[in-house]
This record gives structure tokens, sequence and C-alpha cells, in this order.
């Protein structure tokens, strides 16, 4: 695999095996289903918990059966799922970083007990519903509402583009109190077998086909005031999950990039045109070697984002620049790698082709790639440029 700097060198002996874990399980899970998956747009559920067994879920949180491993150590296991498809890669991402995470964070010691073990183990999948019909990249305008009545809470609203809606069992939904003094936005965790619930799948999806999308409707559903996250109130609550999410995604673009350039490479020496493999013609060999670099340079990022989160001074801006640059490098490889692999390209027999459609959802969700430019353009003028 291209590690053309040698960042692997330095990893301890956890990090490798979590990194071989994850490699074998989508050599073995992932790669064979995938092609076949994606072509018929179906999620294979029974991945779930698998993954759950083997610790991939929010294992870099301590407690409640998470076993707290180094951040380099998530992030290698999110490379790896993604160099799979970016379908599972997400939905173990959203399981630990938008659901796990926000209740090891800001839930009570009752949350915590009841849901982390389950969700830890994959009994039982989460969702997270934040963005809205009218509201993506500005979720501050959120209109979903939670009403105090008595000791519950009515909610009322609808949330769209969830990952594992549809197979969840437990929804994080951020929404307005509109019963405190400001219309605060606070977090409620949803069971989605109440009354008034619903998880509509979203089909005719051209990218991240092998994923389970869908919709929460929310209509008078009551909930007990003891759902609520005591501890976070704002918007603090869910732009905190955002970049733990983020961060898993800017090491998982790394993965599928790679896993497009091996594929290129590959091709390029045993595809044999013109008397040798095409890969002794220079327009390739510049294509693999620009390609190298800029997965390199990803590789340098995420790692560096590592040191900086387990130092505790890793800021949402620092996220941006590496998921607005490696999704960058992904989307673009897959192109570059699937044109080297000509007209065998277009089919699931390789991979390239399925990582390019998947990459086009990447590079919208959790953040636009423009809204994360904003972000940094901000942080380096002053100025923000969002209105």
């Amino acid at each position: 695999m291209l590690d053309f700097v040698r960042l692997e060198a330095d990893l301890d002996e956890e990090e490798r095996l979590i990194r071989d874990t994850a490699r074998e399980f989508v050599d073995d899970r992932v790669r064979p289903d995938a092609g076949d998956n994606f072509e018929a747009g179906t999620f294979p559920t029974e991945l779930v918990s698998e993954m759950g067994e083997l610790g991939f879920y929010a294992p870099n949180l301590e407690g409640y059966g998470s076993p707290n491993v180094s951040e380099t150590a998530y992030g290698l296991l999110m490379q790896e799922l993604e160099a799979g498809d970016s379908g599972v890669r997400s939905m173990a991402s959203v399981q630990g970083a938008l659901v796990m995470y926000p209740i090891h964070a800001y839930g009570s010691e009752r949350q915590k007990s009841e849901w982390l073990p389950t969700l830890g183990s994959g009994e039982a999948v989460g969702c997270f519903g934040l963005t809205e019909p009218e509201h993506g990249s500005n979720p501050a305008g959120m209109e979903t509402s939670a009403r105090r009545d008595g000791d519950e809470y009515l909610l009322n609203g609808s949330k769209t583009w969830i990952t594992n809606a549809p197979i969840a069992d437990l929804a994080v939904v951020w929404a307005r109190d509109r019963s405190s003094e400001g219309d605060p936005i606070r977090g409620f965790l949803v069971e989605t077998d109440r009354d008034g619930v619903t998880t509509n799948e979203i089909t005719g999806k051209l990218s991240l086909r092998a994923s389970s999308t869908g919709e929460i409707g929310l209509n008078d559903v009551a909930v007990p005031a003891e759902s609520v996250l005591p501890d976070v109130s704002g918007m603090k609550g869910p732009l905190s999950c955002l970049t733990q999410a983020r961060y898993g995604i800017a090491w998982g673009a790394v993965g599928a990039a790679r896993d497009c350039f091996e594929q290129a490479r590959s091709y390029a020496l045993d595809r044999d045109q013109f008397g040798g493999p095409i890969a002794q013609f220079q327009l390739q060999q510049e294509k693999l070697a620009e390609m190298a670099t800029q997965i390199t340079l990803g590789q340098l990022l995420a790692y560096r984002l590592a040191e900086l989160k387990e130092r505790g001074e890793l800021r949402p801006q620092h996220v941006s620049m590496a998921k607005r640059n490696n999704v960058r490098t992904a989307r673009e490889t897959s192109r570059v790698a699937r044109e080297i692999l000509g007209g065998n390209g277009i089919t699931t027999d390789h991979s390239p082709m399925r990582h390019m459609a998947n990459m086009e959802t990447v590079y919208t969700y959790e953040g636009t790639h423009d809204i994360h430019t904003l972000i940094l353009g901000e942080e380096l003028t002053g100025i923000q440029a969002f209105r």
C-alpha cells in the first residue's frame, strides 16, 4: 500500500493491529460484494454486528465498552473502511462520531449506560438528525421544534439525507426548544419505534449507493424529558459532533484515494499495449506520480491532525482544511485512476468509478467544499463571507 514517506513505520503495536484488522475485514467482507451492493443500491446490513464485534464503532472513546485507542488508530480504521467503500465508512462514522460521541460527551449517566454499550456492539444502530429539507449548510436555521408538555417533550419537524435512518433504532435529533427562552437548540434521543416517527428511505441515488440513507419525520413525537442531552445547548452540540465526523472523513478520503491509486498502478503494470505495459509511457507515469504525491500530502495532513487531537489542540478550522483537501484529492484521484483503466474502468469490476461517484457525496456532506473554503477564508482574514 502506498506509504511513500514511511509514516506507518512509526505506528505502535495497537495501531498496526487495528489497521491490519480493518484491512483484512475490508478484503474479506467488503470488497467481494462492493460492486454488487453499489449496483443494487443496498447496504450490507450483515456487516453491522460484525463491525461491532471488531470494535469499529467509536473505539477512541473511553469507558462503556470502548477501548480508548489513539486518534491515529481511529483514523487508520476510517482510512481502511473507506478504501473498501464510503458507505461502510459512513455507517461506522455516523454510529461513532455522530451518535455515540454526543451521548458520551453530553449525555447523562443513564443515557451513557443504556446506549453506549449497545451502540458500540452493533446491537443497536444510530443516526444523526440535523440536516433539514430547507436547511443544509445553515443548520442554525432549523425549524424542527420541541415543546415541553409536562414530563415529556413533543417533537415536530423533518430531517433529510440522514445516513442509517432506515435501519436506525435511535436518532439523535437536534431541535429548537420552544419551551425555553431564546429557543435554544437541544439534542434529543429518540427511539425510532415511537409513535409519530417515520424513517423513509431515499432511493434513486447515483452516489453512495451502498449506504442506507433516509428521512426522519416527527409528528407530535412524545419523548420523556430525560431523553434530552443535559450537558449542551446551542449550536455547539451538533457542530462539535460534525468536527469529530469530519476528522474521520479526512482520513477516510485518503483510503479511497489510495485504493484508486493502487488499482491504477496495478493495471498500468499489467496492461500490455504497443509491446509493453502502459506504465512504461511518460503520460501514465506522470499521472501516477501526481496521484502518489497528492495522496502523500493528504496522509501527512491526516497524521498531523491526529497529533493535534491527542494534545487537545485540534480546532474545527484544522479539520475543515483536511476534509476539504483530502476529499478533493480523492475526487480527482478517482477520476484519473478510471482514466488509466480505460473502458474497463467503467465497470463494477474495478473500484475507481465507484469511488468517483461516492466522492460526489463526500464532497458535499459534512460541510460542502465551498463552506469549508469560507471557514478557512474567515480564519485567514477575520472576515466572514457567509452573508
